[in-house]
């Protein structure tokens, strides 16, 4: 199935996006983890080609999307990809976000319920407050561009030890990413890691499933997702690393059909 690319135009800049499918019905859209793009999508994409619309956005300041100046807070993100869901004439969407993506996700979901037909969160991150200091003190600093490129070699061995070293081409797409978004990448995570995650999971209004794996960087705090969402259904993966689309697509385009399938006959 061909994936195509477009632009969508919104009131900051455009937005580029990946696109399979003509599905009819309710699209599926696609939102990625930092610093990545929506090119970590494209196997998943394939699977799920023949049974919906499928976009998936590269979000302000990642991929080939403009580059904000600032990023004040993730509602600013989420203004975006709304608008860029309007110009493409999407008024309602089954979302599914990975890490940053679930972040924009759970708050979407609650910001504006009209917009979402169900939430799919892979590595939800309901963190308490020690929690938060310590990720962002550990992952948001940026790898900064200077002469030597010693920062080159820092992103690779910074990726290789989250699990992105097991293809080549995986290793080499997320450095692409990663380097390109060096101003984006260090104040998307300081929301990230400060946005009261537990308290918009709880107030989600749509059906809701639950994914993670055993070894994702985000796997400690899947248990507290289960216990504020007990009505969620629930995915556990093994093995699939920080990059589930990448390494288990088939497993997790099986679940997102489940999923969703569950809601259209019900």
């Amino acid at each position: 199935m061909t994936i195509t690319r477009g632009y969508s135009d919104t009131r900051e800049g455009q937005l580029h996006y990946r696109r399979s499918g003509n599905a009819g019905g309710v699209p599926l859209v696609l939102l990625h983890q930092t610093a990545s793009s929506s090119q970590s999508f494209e196997s998943l994409m394939r699977l799920l080609a023949d049974r919906f619309t499928v976009i998936a956005f590269d979000t302000p300041g990642f991929g080939q999307s403009f580059d904000p100046p600032a990023v004040p807070d993730i509602d600013y993100l989420n203004r975006a990809l709304l608008d860029a869901m309007d110009y493409l004439g999407i008024s309602q969407c089954h979302l599914f976000g990975h890490h940053t993506g679930a972040c924009l996700g759970v708050e979407m979901a609650v910001r504006y319920p009209a917009r979402l037909a169900s939430l799919t969160l892979s590595g939800p991150l309901p963190m308490t407050v020690e929690q938060q200091n310590q990720y962002h003190s550990s992952i948001s600093s940026a790898f900064l561009p200077e002469l030597t490129g010693e920062y080159l070699l820092e992103t690779w061995r910074f990726l290789a030890s989250h699990g992105a070293a097991r293809r080549l081409e995986v290793i080499h797409r997320e450095l692409l990413d990663h380097v390109r978004a060096w101003r984006t990448r260090a104040m998307t995570y300081d929301l990230v890691w400060f946005q009261d995650f537990a308290g918009y999971l709880a107030q989600v209004p749509c059906p809701l499933l639950l994914m993670c794996s055993d070894d994702d960087l985000l796997w400690p705090f899947f248990s507290r997702a289960q216990e504020i969402r007990p009505d969620a259904q629930v995915v556990v993966m093994h093995g699939a690393s920080n990059f589930a689309a990448d390494y288990q697509p088939d497993l997790v385009a099986k679940a997102l059909l489940t999923f969703i399938g569950s809601i259209r006959s019900g």
